[in-house]
């Protein structure tokens, strides 16, 4: 038994180092992001078709994931004060989660951003197939410029550099 367990963690871990990081993907950059529609928690509609002439980041996350944790505190502390007051917008959305289990996340963490809620993965699910925290950055005319699996500093930066650049064309 150990050594079957060790066999199944060494090609867990050899397989990962394969990845090349679109796994699971169900876009591509370049092409047109999938529109949606969805409340946030302060009651407002967000319709991504009514962005275009915006710079858009949308943030797929969960309250249980380590990463999103990480993350989520980054985007509050440095890419939204930076951005919030351009022509730009961020939708946080809560893959599986609902409403309500987001309100009481939201009344602890206070984020600033616009959260929304995602309980059957409908919108999640026309991006990706699995892996939170995922981010796409959509360009002015609706397409999709970056997107990204996973949390580091390095990225967030990268991030940041790409929606400065895009706010600018």
């Amino acid at each position: 038994m150990k050594r079957l367990t060790l066999l199944l963690l060494a090609l867990v871990f050899t397989t990962s180092l394969w990845a090349d990081g679109t796994e699971g993907d169900r876009t591509k950059e370049g092409q047109k992001a999938p529109n949606f529609t969805v409340k946030t928690l302060d009651g407002k509609e967000f319709k991504l078709s009514d962005m275009k002439g915006k710079v858009v980041l949308v943030n797929f996350f969960a309250t249980w994931c380590g990463p999103c944790m990480k993350e989520l505190p980054e985007l509050e502390k440095q890419l939204w004060p930076r951005f919030k007051n351009e022509n730009f917008e961020l939708i946080s959305i809560g893959r599986e989660h609902t409403r309500a289990e987001l309100k009481k996340f939201q009344a602890k963490k206070k984020f600033s951003f616009p959260i929304a809620a995602d309980p059957q993965r409908h919108i999640y699910g026309r991006y990706a197939e699995k892996f939170i925290p995922r981010n796409y950055i959509i360009d002015k005319t609706g397409k999709i410029i970056f997107q990204a699996q996973g949390f580091s500093q390095k990225e967030l930066d990268k991030m940041m550099s790409i929606i400065e650049k895009a706010l600018k064309e």
